[in-house]
């Protein structure tokens, strides 16, 4: 009992003697922590929530395409309502409205022409090598030996740069050293029907756009090939089985069974595969320039001319926005379908 009174004593005495300050942050350390472990709940409890986390994930997104698309095209439309020149100082430069977009519906006829050839560019190499990549890829599926080896050598002609494949083309459409000419010349010979010069692919208007045309087919084709391929491993052999089992002939099954197949690869690869071949610049730009006599000219194409080598900026950034509304239209429809499809 004595040592009871005595202990209790000391601790009185100890406690006593202990400074107010101690005693303050003894007191208020509990609520500290309390209060950094509700911060911390609080900020995990944001980042639960899908709609904060959500904004935050998309913001380098975002911050990348304002950077890279919105500011650029935002800037573009307001030059085509400009009439900005190279080497124009902003001080002359003035709003002149739909003024650029008036005369180029109007009065430039190079334009319709640059209009017309987009179209038929975009429309032929896009069915070309719609055929041309299932066909292929039906082919490298039922392929047993050898399938990783032919699979990369059809990827060349996409992987290989635009630029260095197109200049192997100069080469092969050169009036002179064409090795399509020699090749005809060579027929011509030992058939004895005389000597012929060959054609000039890249000199007459219509053989121009045939053959930049050619070469978009020729780059294009693998890509469209590798993608369907990658649909038809995801069609279920017991498919094919049951069609055959039905008395269904080949073109039965490949109409019934593999195109509904590989309808949404379809759909995607077609949609992006005309936003670029209708943009495409450099297999034209390289092998005419949009020659001869302005024959070959796509949107991109022409659009550079007049803003970079003609230094009008504003006229040709409206001849590039004249584009947007096609490819909007096929945006839009490539979202709606994917929409529709996942319902």
């Amino acid at each position: 009992m004595e040592e009871k009174v005595q202990r209790d004593a000391g601790e009185e005495v100890a406690h006593a003697s202990l400074p107010a300050s101690v005693e303050e942050s003894a007191a208020s350390r509990p609520a500290t922590i309390r209060t950094g472990a509700w911060s911390r709940q609080g900020a995990v409890g944001l980042l639960e929530r899908q709609d904060v986390l959500g904004y935050l994930l998309m913001l380098p997104a975002a911050f990348i395409i304002f950077s890279f698309i919105a500011y650029p095209f935002g800037w573009g439309v307001w030059m085509s309502l400009t009439n900005k020149e190279v080497g124009m100082s902003w001080s002359r430069v003035s709003f002149i409205g739909l003024w650029n977009y008036v005369h180029l519906w109007t009065t430039d006829g190079v334009f319709w022409n640059a209009v017309r050839n987009s179209f038929l560019y975009t429309g032929i190499a896009t069915a070309v090598k719609w055929v041309l990549g299932i066909w292929l890829a039906v082919l490298l599926n039922r392929m047993v030996r050898f399938q990783r080896i032919v699979r990369a050598a059809v990827l060349l002609p996409w992987i290989i740069p635009t630029v260095l494949s197109t200049i192997a083309f100069l080469w092969i459409f050169d009036p002179d050293f064409s090795v399509i000419n020699w090749t005809l010349r060579w027929f011509y010979t030992k058939l004895g029907w005389g000597y012929v010069k060959g054609p000039l692919w890249l000199g007459d208007p219509t053989l121009a756009l045939m053959s930049v045309t050619f070469v978009n087919i020729w780059r294009g084709t693998p890509f469209y090939a590798i993608a369907f391929l990658a649909g038809l491993q995801t069609i279920e052999p017991d498919l094919y089985e049951a069609a055959a089992i039905d008395g269904a002939s080949g073109w039965q099954r490949f109409w019934h069974v593999t195109l509904p197949g590989i309808k949404p690869i379809t759909v995607v690869v077609i949609v992006f595969s005309i936003i670029v071949t209708f943009s495409d610049f450099q297999i034209v730009y390289v092998l005419t320039r949009g020659g001869p006599a302005n024959s070959t000219h796509l949107f991109a194409t022409y659009a550079y001319q007049m803003a970079m080598v003609g230094t009008r900026l504003g006229l040709g950034a409206a001849v590039s926005l004249f584009m947007f509304p096609v490819l909007a239209l096929v945006i839009v429809y490539q979202l709606v379908y994917l929409r529709k499809e996942h319902r």
